[in-house]
């Protein structure tokens, strides 16, 4: 019945240029559908049309012309052939050009190099595609809030195959990576505070050629955001251990999708993630505590220093200068917490040693200073009092005086 209605109305001559546009747009639910999302894709900013992707005439206003076989029309674009068929424009440096110069034009080799396209080589079509990340009518670009591939959307759309346990069930992969990925860090900065540089799937993965990172890449890919973690890591007594076991490096002791913030109690106490190799009393355990214990030292530190220096500032004290060496002092927490990625107990000692100096410093400022405010308080209690004792003394002199006016008054009248 639809078809036969898309015929009679094809039968009509159309004033617009574009006639999958024009009769698409009066017919209703699927087949209505991508016009109304056609309205906001890209491909329609630059003057593209249906027939660029399914072929056909869209200057033709009868039907059969308009869907000539002959002029390459495809209905439906077969899930095999849908990378191929994105590429014959996006693989194509001198089209580009003219659109998207700076646009990168490897994206299908990318993909070919994926476990996706290595899948739907093989005949797998349940895996992803360029429309399963990119949407198919109403496609945005990546810097779109509203677009799929976004980086606060990414997650999601990642999410809605790997997710799912009935899609994912032939696979023999795990489904929670999004849910743990919520709990982490790296979700905190991106979707809480709005970090868009903040990882998510394909800062790991990556996007076109996306697969699992091999274990011995793992320290690499995390070091292209935490550098310097990197570097001591790879001179450190952990990484020739881990990669004689063919461990992932980071991900023994951070985890890899739920990646929480680092803390004290991931080197000592009930959760410590170093007893999963070593015994309490052990070189490692005991080196282990110890850096703990540093850590726990400029921490409570720097907590006592703000607490005193909140009380001052609230006060009304100056303190702005100690505010900003706390600032410093917090610094040295965070180089104390890279430093331990070195697993050298003096490689902590050190910028916690000068983080405690600012936190003494900073400490005594905030005595000084309500130490001050005492004393201003004193000054002005001295000073009211004064003030009253002289405003009493006034009172009773003129009290005084009025009281001789009037006697003076009385014995001039008799």
């Amino acid at each position: 019945m639809r078809y036969a209605a898309l015929g009679l109305l094809f039968a009509v001559p159309l004033a617009a240029a574009d006639s999958c546009i024009e009769c698409h747009s009066v017919l209703e639910g699927d087949l209505q559908a991508p016009v109304k999302a056609f309205a906001n894709d890209i491909h329609a900013r630059f003057g593209f049309s249906c027939t660029d992707c399914h072929g056909g005439n869209r200057n033709e206003t009868d039907p059969e012309a308009a869907m000539s076989k002959a002029r390459g029309f495809v209905g439906k674009i077969p899930r095999t052939a849908v990378p191929e068929r994105c590429a014959r424009c996006l693989s194509d440096t001198g089209f580009m050009e003219k659109y998207k110069p700076r646009q990168r034009v490897d994206q299908l080799a990318q993909y070919r190099t994926s476990m996706h396209g290595k899948r739907l080589a093989a005949g797998d079509t349940k895996v992803a595609t360029c429309i399963d990340c990119h949407s198919v009518h109403d496609i945005r670009e990546v810097k779109d809030p509203l677009s799929p591939v976004h980086p606060l959307r990414l997650p999601e759309t990642c999410a809605r195959c790997h997710a799912d346990q009935a899609h994912m069930a032939g696979y023999k992969l795990p489904t929670d990576q999004f849910a743990s990925y919520r709990k982490s860090v790296h979700w905190e900065a991106l979707a809480k505070r709005g970090d868009l540089s903040a990882p998510s799937c394909a800062s790991c993965h990556g996007n076109h050629g996306a697969q699992p990172p091999d274990v011995e890449s793992v320290a690499a890919v995390c070091g292209n955001c935490h550098v310097m973690m990197e570097d001591l890591y790879k001179n450190s007594p952990h990484q020739p251990v881990f990669a004689a076991m063919g461990a992932a490096g980071c991900v023994v002791c951070h985890g890899n999708h739920e990646i929480r913030l680092p803390n004290a109690g991931m080197l000592a106490g009930p959760n410590a993630v170093c007893s999963q190799c070593h015994e309490a009393t052990s070189a490692g355990g005991i080196a282990a505590a110890e850096m703990a214990h540093e850590l726990n030292r400029l921490e409570k530190a720097l907590a006592r220093s703000d607490q005193i220096l909140a009380k001052a500032q609230q006060s009304g004290m100056e303190v702005s200068e100690a505010l900003l060496r706390q600032r410093e002092g917090r610094e040295d927490l965070v180089k104390a917490a890279v430093a331990v990625h070195a697993f050298q107990t003096t490689a902590v000692q050190k910028p916690v040693n000068e983080g405690l100096a600012i936190a003494a410093g900073t400490y005594q400022a905030g005595v000084a200073a309500l130490k001050e405010r005492s004393y201003r308080r004193l000054g002005l209690s001295v000073s009211l009092i004064a003030i009253a004792i002289t405003m009493l003394g006034l009172r009773l002199a003129i009290r005084s005086i009025e009281g001789r006016s009037t006697g003076n008054s009385l014995r001039t009248w008799k």
